[in-house]
């Protein structure tokens, strides 16, 4: 499968296409997408959900999608790495900061479109235009100050309409779905040893064999795998967009030493992280 990196940390991205000229990929990055115009088929994560006019879709790092487009489509997508998430989140207040890290860190496979009354598309289809038009004026001293103002805004609508579209009250409910299991590993990607396949299975009440079946069966690949993927994502993030040494970064991801995160490095992306930094 395909992986795409963004370069910058943010950035917005506006086309038109009458055919989806990517492949089936993921990203290292978040992602929200604007459907202004058209209609078709979004592929995400093995789900199916036609879209049209004023949807909007939000997809963290390592969701894989495609588009099967019906009539020329409209798209915009903003594009933002996990460190300029962070910022959003560290200079909002408290119970803003947690709205927008939760919404970010839920899965969202089964939801498609997470906005669909009118007034909602309409309302936060005038903030991205808004955002675009500061975008086109990044020479501004007030740029940094009203993108992030206005980002903050945005996701915030879609984490209150996704709390109010669910039946309880809550933004989602977990229970033994792929969706918790997703959950729970974004959490703990930090923490190795909560991520054992027998820590994972007695957390979930499962069977060790069987939650590695039903991982796959499910996502598509085995959960020793996705956690590397997801892993080895962040830390192609650090090392692109941060300045943390490699000591820090393998510090924050529990390896042994410094040498044992560049060995570990190397034989997942076939270069050292100081090559792929100086690369990125």
């Amino acid at each position: 499968m395909k992986r795409y990196l963004l370069h910058t940390p943010f950035n917005i991205y506006h086309f038109e296409a009458g055919e989806w000229q990517h492949p089936l990929h993921n990203h290292t990055y978040f992602e929200i997408i604007f459907i202004l115009r058209g209609s078709g088929v979004h592929h995400l994560n093995g789900n199916r959900f036609d879209y049209g006019y004023g949807d909007v879709f939000l997809l963290g790092p390592e969701d894989f999608h495609s588009f099967d487009i019906r009539e020329l489509t409209e798209f915009c997508f903003i594009r933002f790495n996990e460190p300029f998430s962070r910022i959003l989140s560290l200079s909002d207040e408290s119970k803003g900061k947690s709205i927008i890290e939760t919404l970010l860190h839920i899965p969202l496979q089964s939801r498609g479109s997470l906005i669909r009354e009118k007034q909602d598309k309409a309302k936060l289809l005038n903030l991205l235009s808004v955002l675009e038009s500061e975008y086109d004026n990044k020479q501004s001293p007030y740029y940094e100050i009203v993108r992030d103002s206005l980002m903050r805004t945005i996701l915030i609508i879609l984490a209150r309409k996704l709390r109010q579209s669910d039946e309880a009250g809550q933004i989602l409910s977990y229970s033994d779905s792929v969706e918790s299991i997703l959950l729970y590993v974004k959490k703990n990607i930090y923490s190795p040893s909560k991520l054992r396949i027998e820590v994972l299975a007695e957390k979930f009440n499962m069977a060790p064999n069987y939650i590695s079946i039903f991982f796959k069966k499910q996502v598509g690949e085995s959960i020793k795998q996705y956690i590397t993927n997801y892993k080895f994502g962040l830390i192609e993030a650090r090392l692109t967009y941060s300045k943390l040494t490699l000591s820090e970064i393998a510090h924050e991801f529990s390896f042994t030493d410094e040498s044992h995160f560049c060995r570990q490095f190397k034989k997942y992306c076939g270069v050292t992280p100081t090559e792929f930094r100086k690369r990125n």
